[in-house]
C-alpha cells in the first residue's frame, strides 16, 4: 500500500504526546500592546487538545 500524505499544516500545528496532542494557543502573533502582561503569559503555554478533536488530527496526520 502506498504511504498516505500527512496534511502539512495540521502537522507544524500539532506535536504528539503520552496522552494524545498538545497545540500552541493562538492571539500571540500581533496586537500585543493592548493585550495584559499576565494574558500574554498565559498564552505562551501549550494546550492539550479536545479529545473530540484527537480523531480528526490523527487522520490529517498518520505518522507524527
Amino acid at each position: 500500500m502506498p504511504k498516505i500524505k500527512s496534511n502539512s499544516g495540521a502537522a507544524k500545528r500539532f506535536k504528539r504526546t503520552a496522552n494524545g496532542f498538545k497545540h500552541k494557543q493562538s492571539h500571540t502573533s500581533h496586537i500585543l500592546t493592548k493585550k495584559s502582561t499576565k494574558r500574554k503569559r498565559h498564552l505562551r503555554s501549550m494546550n492539550q487538545v479536545a479529545d473530540s478533536d484527537v480523531r480528526l488530527i490523527t487522520r490529517m496526520c498518520p505518522y507524527i
